[in-house]
């Protein structure tokens, strides 16, 4: 049943974060988890890492933001607001993924639902055995979803006068797992643990899938077949992210991205480790990457997101910061445009906005959700009756209250760069 909702409502008592409230910008870290939402699937919010207490800081001071870092909100030259709210009888939500004008989302059930934008109506729904949709990745006309029993289901969409979904394969097949199997475990083609995250390279027929068993394997889209198994970290991979050069991406709980690139003359192992951003000890549990891939996004359990920038003429990545802003942990990041949007444990979620100068500006906190925010997509809207100038961006976020709730961003770029300036004049922190 859905029904409108105001982006600034407050969540319910039983639900809500409790901490200071003296000020906006007083970051509280927290040990603690919510048991309301807690489950046996391994993305739950998990526990933070604990780091000593500070003293209380005296209304004149403020804390030292990382280098192009900013937690400020402008309320005058942004507005959003929530303008769908649906509560199925689905359980959690635990994934979302969006691509021409469609949205899937996928929950503790064996049911994909597909939404039809801008009115965001339901049309559809895909059905399988297995439940627990765990990631969705849609690309061209195929959609790949990955389930609670290590496998992936592959659709072809059609287009004919109305959206159809046509069954394709499972990955791996039953076949081919169980020649595996016989012929080593080494040369095991299915996942030993449940699968974090996919991602697609279409230029170079790809298919990536990460998993808590530490592996990110590589599939052939064509024939579906697994062509390499990557021991990428130390410990369960949570995310992983491709960017439009074939760069691969890796994020894991041994508090590291690391970073593979694809040699087509190496043979058997065809990618290699060339670099391993550190994540200043918190382990990462989410990725995104900007839309020119100039920028690498990395949330995790301390509550911040750090990220890396390119640089113009060497091309390598630096570390640039982090955002401040989240109370508990990071679980899901999107980025549209200059957009950055976050999904946290502490129930909200977060919309940055990136400058031409690197720096990030908070812009809008949606508040709304009673647990946990699992998933989070993005992408361009075109903003009614916008000003010149204006820009605006649509956001679905998923809940593990079972809620999937649709915003409408809008933002002026000139009037906040005003505003900041006016606020800096001031020492207005």
């Amino acid at each position: 049943m859905a029904s409108m909702d105001s982006a600034n409502a407050t969540p319910s008592p039983s639900f809500a974060i409790r901490g200071p409230q003296t000020s906006p910008f007083l970051r509280s870290i927290s040990t603690k988890e919510n048991p309301s939402f807690s489950s046996e699937f391994p993305s739950t919010p998990p526990r933070l890492t604990s780091q000593p207490s500070s003293p209380r800081l005296s209304f004149n001071s403020t804390p030292p933001p990382p280098p192009h870092s900013s937690s400020k909100l402008d309320h005058l030259h942004t507005s959003y607001r929530c303008v769908s709210s649906v509560l199925k009888k689905d359980g959690q939500i635990l994934s979302i993924a969006a691509s021409n004008g469609v949205v899937y989302t996928g929950s503790e059930t064996n049911v994909i639902r597909v939404w039809k934008l801008p009115e965001f109506t339901e049309c559809g729904e895909l059905k399988t055995k297995a439940c627990r949709v765990v990631a969705i990745e849609v690309s061209n006309d195929k959609l790949y979803a990955a389930y609670g029993d290590c496998k992936i289901r592959v659709w072809r969409r059609t287009w004919e006068g109305v959206t159809k979904h046509v069954r394709l394969a499972t990955i791996p097949k039953v076949g081919s797992y169980v020649r595996s199997y016989i012929a080593g475990k080494d040369k095991m083609t299915k996942h030993m643990g449940p699968i974090s995250s996919l991602a697609i390279n279409v230029s170079d027929d790809i298919l990536y899938s990460s998993s808590l068993d530490k592996t990110v394997k590589v599939w052939r889209i064509s024939d579906h077949k697994c062509t390499e198994t990557i021991n990428a970290h130390s410990d369960p991979i949570n995310a992983i992210a491709v960017a439009d050069d074939g760069v691969l991406y890796t994020a894991s709980d041994d508090a590291t991205v690391k970073v593979w690139r694809r040699n087509f003359c190496s043979g058997h192992r065809p990618h290699s480790l060339t670099l391993t951003l550190p994540a200043k000890s918190s382990p990462v549990k989410t990725l995104t990457l900007a839309s020119d891939g100039a920028v690498v996004y990395g949330g995790c359990t301390d509550g911040y997101i750090h990220f890396w920038l390119k640089g113009w003429f060497s091309g390598q990545l630096q570390y640039g910061g982090a955002l401040q802003g989240h109370t508990h942990a990071v679980m899901c990041l999107a980025n549209v445009g200059r957009f950055v949007v976050s999904g946290s444990a502490d129930s909200t979620g977060r919309v940055w906005v990136r400058e031409q100068d690197g720096q990030h500006c908070c812009v809008a906190v949606l508040q709304g959700h009673r647990g946990p925010i699992r998933c989070v997509a993005a992408f361009p809207a075109k903003v009614a009756a916008a000003e010149e100038g204006e820009e605006g961006c649509t956001v679905c976020t998923g809940s593990l209250d079972g809620v999937l709730k649709v915003w409408r961003v809008t933002d002026d770029p000139a009037g906040r760069s005003s505003m900041q300036k006016t606020s800096e004049y001031f020492d207005l922190s």
